[in-house]
C-alpha cells in the first residue's frame, strides 16, 4: 500500500480543532503512541530507506514495514510504501522481533488527536521537542490537497515525509537519538 499524505506545520491545536469540526470532521480519538524503531544487523533496509516499526496505544499495536520512496535523485521524498498488520501483544512482538535478529535504534512517544471526514484522515501530532504538526492522509493526493484546500492550508507548502522530516525541518537529526519522549531525549 502507498500512503498519500501531506504534513503542514506548526499548527495550533484549538483552532485547527474548531475549523475541522466546521467542516465536519469527526473526532475519532486521542492517542499516546509508544513505538519503537527496527533495523537489520546489516542496516540493509535503512540503506533502503526503509524499516520495521512497532507501535501501540496501549489498546491496539500494529506492526509495520515502511519505505519512503525517494525522487530518482534519491533526496527528495514523494511517497510511502507501507505494510502494516495488528498484533496482539506488544511486548511478546517486540521479543520476537528481536530474536529474528532485528534491534531497536530508536524509541519514541508521541500523542496525536485524529478527525475524520469521509475517506480523508486528518493527524494533529505532537512530538518532543518541535511544534505540533498535521497530517492529511487519503487514498490519493488529490484528496489530500482538495482537503488541505479546506482548512486553508496551501498543498504546495506540505512536506512530503515522516516525523524524522519534520524534525529535520527544525535542525534536529531524530537519528542522533535512541530515545524521544516527552520526559527526556537521549542522544546516541
Amino acid at each position: 500500500m502507498e500512503e498519500f499524505e501531506l504534513k503542514f506545520l506548526d499548527v495550533k491545536i484549538p483552532v485547527l480543532e474548531k475549523i475541522l469540526v466546521g467542516l465536519g470532521a469527526q473526532k475519532v480519538g486521542e492517542y499516546n503512541y509508544h513505538r519503537v524503531l527496527l533495523e537489520d544487523p546489516g542496516g540493509e533496509m535503512r540503506k533502503k530507506h526503509g524499516w520495521v516499526r512497532l507501535r501501540t496505544d496501549g489498546k491496539e499495536t500494529t506492526l509495520t514495514y515502511k519505505q519512503s520512496i525517494k525522487s530518482e535523485d534519491g533526496e527528495k521524498n514523494i511517497g510511502m510504501k507501507e505494510i502494516e498488520v495488528g498484533v496482539e501483544n506488544y511486548e511478546k512482538t517486540l521479543e520476537l522481533m528481536k530474536a529474528l535478529g532485528l534491534s531497536v535504534w530508536l524509541e519514541e512517544r508521541n500523542k496525536r488527536l485524529r478527525y475524520a471526514k469521509g475517506d480523508v484522515v486528518f493527524d494533529i501530532d505532537s512530538w518532543p521537542g518541535i511544534p505540533t504538526y498535521l497530517e492529511i492522509e487519503s487514498d490519493s493526493y488529490e484528496k489530500v490537497k482538495e482537503a488541505a484546500r479546506e482548512l486553508g492550508f496551501d498543498p504546495s507548502e506540505g512536506i512530503l515525509g515522516t516525523a524524522g522530516t519534520v524534525y529535520k525541518h527544525y535542525g534536529i537529526n531524530h537519528n542522533d537519538y535512541s530515545l524521544i519522549s516527552f520526559e527526556k531525549m537521549v542522544k546516541r
